[in-house]
């Protein structure tokens, strides 16, 4: 009891002072990114035999970019609590918007308001399970892709191959996960029969993390720019002095 009790006080530390060390721009659009990503993925964009998408695939793209530079410049583990962080506030949230959909008004009719901000259970039960199990397989891909390169760990190729690498299956995974648990776990049950099949979902998540490939392709050199101004500019300089080196670039 004393040492989890220890280990938690150490965390909380460690994870106060990691907040303090991130630029809030890109703090701010990591979690703007994961709230949206979870109130899109009640659209399905596309239904055929064989592949199904929903809206979500619109930004999960950034909530992998945003995690891929903080785990660049802090370590995987910082990208963990920080995607911990996220999923929590994305609960707070749809909590916050649930009460306002349920509080009766008599100033106009707010049924589709409330049909999409009430949210679904198992959607957000989906979409947290799916981002969490995704955020540490995608950031541990990425530390450890990024190890391999020895000569140069920080130039542009290393950068790409570990967001490049790490993005397309923790997107393919994140994908695969949400649609299994929502469209084919609880959908037919509490949607009167709406449901994708296991290929639907599957290609569904291959899609999916071809076009958050691109889109991470795209904005890339954005995120290059960030992580060499942030080492230039020795951004986040206390976390990385407090953690002494246990978890490295």
């Amino acid at each position: 009891m004393a040492k989890i009790k220890l280990w938690l006080q150490k965390e909380k530390k460690k994870t106060a002072i990691l907040l303090r060390s991130i630029p809030s721009t890109v703090m701010t659009l990591f979690v703007v990114s994961v709230v949206c990503m979870n109130l899109l993925a009640n659209k399905t964009l596309l239904q055929l035999d064989w592949i199904a998408i929903d809206a979500g695939i619109l930004i999960s793209w950034l909530s992998f970019m945003c995690m891929d530079i903080i785990t660049k410049h802090f370590g995987p583990g910082a990208s963990n609590r920080i995607s911990v962080l996220a999923a929590a506030i994305n609960l707070l949230t749809c909590l916050i918007f649930f009460v306002a959909s349920i509080i009766p008004s008599n100033a106009n009719d707010y049924s589709v308001f409330n049909e999409i901000f009430g949210g679904t259970w198992f959607v957000l039960l989906g979409s947290t399970v799916a981002f969490l199990s995704s955020a540490v397989i995608n950031n541990m891909l990425n530390f450890l892709i990024g190890r391999m390169f020895k000569e140069n760990p920080d130039g542009k190729l290393a950068y790409a191959m570990r967001t490049y690498v790490s993005t397309f299956i923790g997107q393919f995974l994140d994908n695969f996960i949400f649609s299994v648990i929502v469209f084919v776990g609880f959908a037919p049950v509490f949607w009167n029969g709406f449901h994708w099949t296991v290929l639907q979902c599957a290609t569904c998540a291959l899609t999916g993390a071809v076009a958050e490939l691109v889109m991470e392709i795209a904005f890339s050199p954005f995120g290059y720019r960030i992580v060499t101004k942030w080492k230039k500019n020795s951004v986040g300089k206390e976390y990385l002095e407090f953690i002494e080196g246990k978890e490295t670039k």
